[in-house]
């Protein structure tokens, strides 16, 4: 029986302490300063960590391996197709003077497959993020756990405290925080009326726990500029809690894929409060459907603004990738949104071909914080004479320059896709209109032989 006493006083000291530290300054809006705090203490001890690991290489004489960039690669942009082909040709009276194939022109393709292979600036972009200094986290060690005793100590008391005392912590919190918008949302979708104010205090409300329950320190930039109702907000996409890390500072109508399981029993429930749009990609007949309900949704001034990520796939915060035109074509106004997460506590990114979703939040909530910046970046509307696709570029350039990202033309897509054959034969199309004049080249005057890159 005295076990038993025992464990049920610390059950309810638990979660006494959970409720009063956690759960109500989340409620309330308000922090204590507990994380903080706590991250500035682990900062001190990446910092001693790192000075400790360069005075063990130099007494052992070993070489501190370090990733030679952060992934993004500073150079001067590449000669365009004719540019290149008029330097090799010589002079630019030969590209027209001679205007057939020339042997020397395969050179270039060639330059330029070997740069795409040294520096791929696109598949680095679905793979996680290289740390200058080691974070005491197995996942990002590059072998300095094992460099003295003292770091690997050091690192068996991380692995303690992060499995032992900040998972279960922050799985009770995760599901506080997922019971209550089950919950709320569905006592609230009963409601004759569904008062926005309502609604939005008990989505705030429950995002604030989950992210209490990453332990994520969030810096808000700009907060004028905060997307108002009957506009879209549109942001660069890293994780899927990029919905949380937003929706912590205001509420928003999502729309995404529809889902089975424990997540679409969320969606079900958040739809009955909310204007939510779900849909099924596979299925065209919801692309329509989708269209006309998103118009629909921002021409009611009184709904509240619709949060979408236009690259539709994450990226590993490095850059931004080609947004698609789809949300740009509405012609309302835009609310640009740039996130950018610091990957020295915790890296947020979610290779999706790599992890699930479950075994990603496992390492989320077992990583040492979350911690990113957001800014709320002027709105911005379509200019007269610009089409969706330039729209859409203007506003990924603005959120890049803003995050401090690479502003990437390739599509996302190329996660799980290869190139689309139209690329490839605008290419050819390319080189054929300059290795060849337009009124001397027949209609079925194909360059098959070439094969772009």
């Amino acid at each position: 029986m005295t076990w038993l006493h025992f464990l049920s006083v610390s059950i309810t000291v638990w979660l006494t302490l959970l409720f009063v530290f956690t759960i109500v300054p989340a409620v309330l809006g308000v922090s204590i300063g507990i994380r903080r705090l706590y991250l500035t203490t682990l900062l001190k001890i990446f910092e001693w960590a790192t000075l400790r690991m360069e005075m063990e290489a130099k007494e052992k004489n070993q070489q501190l391996y370090k990733p030679y960039s952060s992934g993004i690669i500073v150079k001067e942009p590449p000669l365009s197709l004719q540019q290149g082909i008029q330097e090799l040709r010589g002079s630019a009276s030969c590209l027209h003077s001679e205007p057939e194939f020339e042997m020397a022109d395969i050179f270039y393709f060639c330059r330029r497959g070997v740069e795409s292979i040294v520096d791929d600036e696109v598949t680095k972009r679905f793979s996680a993020q290289e740390l200058e200094t080691w974070n005491l986290l197995t996942r990002s060690h590059y072998n300095f756990r094992h460099i003295s005793l003292r770091l690997t100590v050091l690192w068996g008391l991380g692995v303690l405290i992060r499995y032992g005392i900040l998972l279960p912590l922050r799985v009770t919190l995760a599901a506080t925080g997922i019971s209550l918008i089950l919950v709320l949302t569905t006592l609230v979708g009963f409601l004759p009326s569904r008062e926005f104010f309502l609604t939005e205090k008990v989505h705030v409300m429950c995002y604030r726990i989950c992210v209490r329950s990453l332990t994520a320190m969030i810096t808000y930039h700009n907060r004028e500029n905060k997307p108002k109702n009957g506009g879209i907000c549109v942001a660069n996409h890293t994780t899927p809690i990029d919905v949380i890390i937003l929706a912590n500072d205001g509420c928003y109508s999502l729309i995404g894929q529809a889902h089975r399981g424990l997540l679409g029993m969320v969606q079900r429930a958040m739809v009955k409060s909310s204007p939510h749009i779900w849909f099924d990609r596979s299925e065209v007949k919801d692309r329509h459907l989708v269209a006309k309900r998103l118009s629909d949704h921002v021409a009611d001034k009184t709904k509240q603004p619709i949060l979408i990520f236009p690259e539709g796939t994450c990226i590993n915060n490095t850059s931004v990738m080609m947004f698609k035109k789809g949300s740009f074509e509405i012609g309302c106004t835009v609310y640009p949104v740039a996130i950018k997460y610091d990957p020295l506590f915790g890296d947020a990114f979610w290779n999706s071909s790599k992890f699930g979703m479950v075994n990603y939040l496992l390492r989320m909530m077992s990583s040492w914080a979350i911690v990113c910046s957001v800014w709320y970046l002027p709105p911005m509307n379509r200019e007269e004479g610009e089409d969706a696709v330039q729209f859409a570029n203007r506003v990924k350039a603005a959120i890049a320059a803003q995050g401090g990202l690479v502003d990437l033309i390739w599509d996302g897509g190329l996660k799980r896709a290869k190139v689309k054959d139209a690329f490839k034969e605008e290419q050819q199309k390319l080189y054929s209109k300059i290795s060849r004049s337009l009124d001397s080249c027949p209609d079925n005057c194909h360059l098959d032989f070439l094969i772009p890159l």
